[in-house]
């Protein structure tokens, strides 16, 4: 078996793991700020070790080339975030923070 074997990968930035929808950049943030493979058994229960090593190791093996894997993801995450916060709230989003501020200022009138 190849280390590839262990991955799909469906685009140049989205590689997964295979069986699971858990992608690489997970596992590898999770080195990335520390966690042992163990640890990171842990926050991701449906792996198993094994596949978490392959993961490592694909990283340490790859490392130039997961570390622009990462950072693009990073990019593409913040630009999706800065495109939601500009968006416009939905009706429903108006009309619940609507309720909630009307709670808050009943609340502040009962005390």
């Amino acid at each position: 078996m190849q280390l590839e074997d262990y991955f799909e990968f469906l685009d140049p930035d989205d590689i997964r793991i295979k069986g699971h929808r858990i992608g690489i950049d997970d596992v590898i943030k999770y080195y990335l700020n520390g966690y042992s493979p163990d640890q990171i058994l842990e926050e991701l229960p449906s792996l198993n070790l094994e596949k978490i090593y392959a993961t490592l190791t694909y990283y340490l093996h790859n490392r130039k080339q997961m570390d622009a894997y990462m950072l693009r993801l990073a990019k593409w995450r913040e630009e999706r975030y800065q495109e939601w916060l500009a968006k416009e709230p939905s009706d429903v989003v108006k009309r619940l923070r609507a309720i909630k501020a009307q709670r808050e200022q009943e609340l502040l009138l009962l005390k």
